[in-house]
């Protein structure tokens, strides 16, 4: 008789993850930490108007949830999820269009900038109201659950949002109907301006997690391995019907709270302790390491990404803006049309 052959187990490294899957979260970091700086520089050159928010040094607290998700699963984000848009499958085409307001925009250029979304996708179209996006994905699970179906949702948002009182309610009603729900708190420590401190008095906003009757875990926010396995964790107990979970991921923002913020009551020794945690560079010296990745196959990424963003840009600063009777579109559901007449 034949030799049965069994499959080869993917190499696993240090981090726990097959070096497969640790590449795929690089490729992802990369892709938005790329994107990220562009977009900077183009606000810089005046390129498009309103402002931008930039996510630089917390990219592995989008990136790390969202790599893996299921198509039909939805994710509830907030001003700074750039990577969890990107990590989805949002083309950058459409994450440029957005920024630029552009008519190729899948808001058809009615947001504000970084509010990236996509119906076909499972990413909802934040809206500026801090923590709303919270409440909203919350009733997204509750569909889920009422329908059957095995998807989770991932809600993202700030540690300043959990003071707000509709993020409360989010929560709390999730844990009463054990919502397939994954809440990730990206603890940048500034909320604008307002250091943590000053807005909560609790030392890890996981914490929280304890009054609404479900778990919560503070972990290092730049680790991007550790953030991945952990959501996955979360997300595994969401679809088998065990309920929500709350992520404090530990992590720091470069710059301003948008490119009209200076930023200037924040040390420069804090900022700089905390760029020596970039969770890219973590991640390639493990990549490299390995031998999963060698500065050629680097390059040869970088180089395919910056030509990606190169078509983006050329095709949306050739878009034009969408005509203003636009604004009259999309402001009431056709599914249940009901006659002037009726009113």
């Amino acid at each position: 008789m034949p030799v049965k052959k069994t499959e080869a187990k993917p190499k696993v490294n240090k981090t726990g993850l097959s070096d497969d899957t640790l590449l795929g979260l690089y490729t992802n970091l990369v892709k938005t930490r790329m994107t990220d700086e562009r977009l900077r520089k183009l606000f810089r050159q005046g390129r498009y108007a309103g402002t931008y928010f930039s996510a630089v040094g917390q990219e592995a607290t989008t990136v790390g949830p969202t790599y893996g998700l299921f198509k039909e699963d939805i994710i509830a984000p907030s001003h700074r999820e750039i990577g969890a848009a990107i990590t989805k499958g949002i083309p950058l085409e459409q994450i440029f269009a957005q920024v630029y307001a552009r008519s190729n925009s899948p808001d058809k250029g009615k947001s504000h900038p970084c509010h990236y979304g996509s119906r076909e996708l499972g990413v909802i179209h934040p809206s500026s109201t801090v923590a709303s996006q919270s409440i909203i994905g919350t009733g997204c699970a509750m569909a889920f659950q009422i329908q059957k179906k095995n998807n989770v949702v991932l809600g993202f948002f700030g540690e300043g949002g959990t003071s707000r009182g509709g993020w409360h309610e989010a929560l709390n009603f999730a844990g009463i109907h054990k919502l397939p729900i994954v809440y990730i708190c990206q603890n940048n420590l500034w909320a604008e301006s307002v250091p943590s401190t000053r807005q909560s008095a609790v030392e890890k906003f996981s914490d929280r997690a304890k009054a609404y009757g479900f778990p919560g875990i503070t972990i290092d926010g730049n680790d991007v391995a550790l953030v991945h396995k952990t959501a996955g964790e979360a997300i595994e107990r969401a679809r088998n019907g065990e309920g929500p979970t709350l992520i404090e991921c530990l992590t720091y923002r470069w710059y301003g709270h948008s490119e009209i913020d200076p930023a200037d009551y924040r040390r420069q020794e804090e900022i700089d302790e905390w760029m020596k945690k970039d969770p890219i560079a973590r991640a390639e010296a493990q990549l490299l390491k390995s031998g999963k990745l060698t500065t050629h196959k680097r390059e040869s990424l970088v180089a395919e990404i910056e030509q990606e963003i190169e078509e983006a840009i050329k095709v949306c600063e050739t878009m034009k803006y969408v005509e203003p009777e636009e604004a009259y579109n999309d402001v009431y559901s056709t599914a249940f049309p009901v006659r002037r007449d009726e009113y």
